[in-house]
């Protein structure tokens, strides 16, 4: 990783990271003996799973640590000193001298104020006085510089009034409005539909070549690596297990968890896992059965203009088999799957699960047919009561829909612990005490509680980390196995759904715009919009990521022109 007779921009060595703990009496170290050099124009990425420490080893570099962390080391930044520096000096650094984007923009905006004033306080901050013309000025000449069109709008828009790509592409306006000459992009994809993703990346990456900008990439998600990354560093444990050009370490890994990292990561032309679990003697009714199904939000007359959210949507779920649904935000996707649950009225058409048509349904057989349903939301901790013990959290729907008593409740609930390979201990934990992988695992146990016949999973793994996202996915084939229920698999994720899927439908604009087996559509995909997904879809090949950012210039510039 050595760049010829260049200077590094930011050099760390040795540095190690502890924070106070108060209760033990010691220091509890969380980085130990990190090193690294940025050089202009070229992307370092920082990878390795959560609690790895690469986050706490980037916010180093601004001295952001909370005040019981202790650093030491050396990070000279144009040869200065930051390690100890003195908060003017790091107030300096800041935003001027290196930007940083954040993994959630919108926790990251003030939810009062208007993009513009937000990016106007920035260039105040580090760019001196203005007058209020110029400001304007620089604030719409940024937003373009990031790739939004529509920078009136854009600026006069609160956050929440933002899409989560337009919201990045503001954060990275902001991040770069100070000229900086070191880029922290902490996880700047994460949960972010891959279009959306593909050009977030292509942008940092034209950035980052067009002023020579030293790129400092955090990320746990190895598509992205071999996407955007020249150089690499794998962490594990606070510690530095590896480091390599991207293109040496993809194709020859010395480390053994690098092989693992890799290993974990979906691949597109896997083999058909889900095809070899296809049941033999499929049965004749299918679980879920979806016909011409619209739904339209804002038909009592609350908004002025009701939105079609699906239209005309057709397709089914058989029995053991899992129906993969994709699309970018928006799509109608979600939409769809509280439909099959009975939580939004379909406006025509119809929806019958499990031989019941929830539109023409009783009370009764909502309830019985809800009964048999279990869902698995992207975000475990916010679908998990805070107050409530694990336990408790799977024992509600045994509680509400059987007969068992208190003592029966809690043996179920061991039973379901155990089949997700979670201790039964963990009853007694509470949400926060858990990881977020196993955070999910305990929404999956709840969701199979009931033995449901259909099990609706939208983004259960978008979150995670790869190799926790893998150990999910594997749980949810085994469980399936195991007890044959139908799925609905809701992702943005292509490779997720390639892992788990029999069946797939693309979603685009609330329509169903091409569907058939998964092995068949992924591999030959008609409809250019799956064309353009799969190729925004990164992969963890340099080399086969390469070709594909080309196809999916030429496919988005394509779909640019027939708008």
């Amino acid at each position: 990783m050595t760049i010829g007779p260049v200077e590094p921009v930011l050099s760390a060595k040795a540095v190690q990271i502890a924070f106070a703990d108060s209760t033990a009496g010691a220091a509890r170290t969380v980085v130990d003996g990190v090193g690294f050099d940025l050089y202009p124009g070229r992307v370092l990425a920082l990878v390795g799973e959560s609690g790895s420490g690469k986050s706490v080893t980037a916010m180093s570099v601004l001295g952001l640590l909370p005040p019981t962390a202790r650093v030491t080391g050396s990070i000279r930044l144009r040869g200065q000193e930051l390690v100890g520096a003195p908060a003017g000096r790091l107030r300096e650094v800041r935003g001027g001298v290196v930007g940083t984007i954040f993994q959630e923009p919108m926790s990251a905006f003030d939810p009062v104020y208007t993009i513009e004033w937000q990016l106007a306080e920035a260039l105040t901050a580090h760019g001196g006085r203005r007058s209020r013309a110029q400001l304007r000025r620089r604030v719409r000449e940024l937003l373009r510089t990031a790739g939004i069109r529509d920078v009136d709008r854009v600026a006069a828009s609160h956050p929440h009034e933002l899409s989560g790509g337009q919201l990045q592409r503001a954060m990275i306006a902001m991040a770069i409005s100070g000229d900086p000459a070191v880029l922290i992009a902490d996880e700047p994809t994460t949960a972010l539909d891959v279009t959306v993703q593909a050009g977030i990346l292509e942008l940092i990456r034209r950035l980052g070549n067009e002023r020579q900008m030293a790129v400092l990439l955090i990320t746990h998600d190895m598509g992205v690596v071999a996407d955007l990354a020249d150089d690499v560093v794998v962490m594990r444990q606070g510690a530095v297990v590896e480091r390599a050009d991207a293109r040496t370490l993809f194709a020859r890994p010395q480390a053994a968890y690098t092989r693992e990292l890799l290993a974990a990561v979906p691949r597109l032309d896997a083999p058909d896992a889900a095809d070899a679990r296809r049941a033999a003697d499929a049965a004749p009714e299918p679980v879920v059965a979806v016909r011409d199904a619209s739904i339209v939000y804002g038909r009592g007359g609350w908004a002025r203009r009701p939105v079609r959210a699906v239209a005309d949507a057709t397709f089914r779920i058989d029995p053991g088999r899992t129906f993969g649904l994709v699309g970018e935000s928006g799509s109608g996707k979600s939409t769809l799957g509280r439909a099959l649950a009975g939580l939004v009225d379909v406006a025509t058409g119809s929806v019958v699960v499990g031989g019941v048509d929830l539109a023409t349904a009783s009370r009764r057989e909502l309830r019985r047919v809800r009964r048999g349903i279990g869902y698995v939301f992207q975000d475990p901790a916010s679908s998990l009561n805070p107050r409530g013990t694990v336990g408790r959290a799977i024992a509600e729907p045994l509680r509400l829909h059987s007969d068992l008593g208190p003592q029966q409740r809690r043996a179920r609930v061991a039973e379901l612990l155990d089949a997700v390979a979670l201790p039964s201990a963990f009853a007694q934990r509470y949400p926060h005490e858990l990881s977020g992988g196993q955070r999910q695992r305990v929404a999956i146990a709840r969701a199979i509680a009931l033995h449901p016949v259909l099990l609706i999973a939208d983004e259960p793994t978008s979150a995670l980390d790869v190799s926790v996202q893998a150990q999910v996915l594997r749980l949810f084939v085994d469980l399936q196995r195991e007890l044959g229920f139908a799925s609905l698999f809701i992702s943005h994720d292509l490779a997720v759904v390639r892992e788990v899927a029999h069946d797939v439908a693309v979603m685009q604009a609330g329509r169903i715009v091409e569907a058939g087996p998964a092995r068949q559509l992924l591999a030959h995909p008609v409809q250019p919009y799956t064309r353009r997904l799969l190729a925004a879809a990164p992969v963890a090949d340099p080399d086969a990521q390469q070709v594909r950012r080309e196809a999916w210039r030429q496919l988005a510039g394509d779909a640019e022109t027939a708008a």
